[in-house]
């Protein structure tokens, strides 16, 4: 698991991690029942406060995300499917949002964008 921290950002250090974290769940890169670094590993791991690590996961716990078990460690939570779903179409929309406010700024038009789009889509 790649976690990458940075002093320059808006977000606090353990809305970084978490954030990232979500994210790779909701990718499906980490998967249920999937393990996580102890705290302390991941505190050591990234050279922070074992206290920023843990608000990380209290955080995710919290949504529902991962799943403490004393003495075991944290896993990644089981997911409902349809929630997951939407989590995933919300980060579409996000991005897309962020590409229709630069496409206005550039001045294009829907119809650029769309083709733009369809070339994309036939190509993955």
């Amino acid at each position: 698991m790649r976690i990458i921290v940075s002093n320059s950002s808006n977000e606090s250090i353990y809305e970084q991690i978490a954030n990232q974290i979500k994210s790779m769940i909701i990718k499906g890169e980490l998967e249920e029942g999937e393990a996580l670094p102890s705290i302390r590993g991941l505190a050591k791991d990234l050279q922070i406060s074992v206290i920023t690590t843990k608000r990380a996961y209290e955080e995710l716990e919290k949504e529902g995300f991962i799943e403490t078990m004393q003495g075991k460690g944290s896993f990644v939570a089981m997911q409902n499917k349809e929630l997951l779903k939407e989590k995933k179409l919300k980060i579409i929309e996000e991005k897309l949002s962020e590409v229709v406010q630069e496409s206005k700024l550039l001045g294009l038009r829907y119809v650029e964008i769309e083709e733009m789009l369809r070339i994309l889509f036939e190509e993955v």
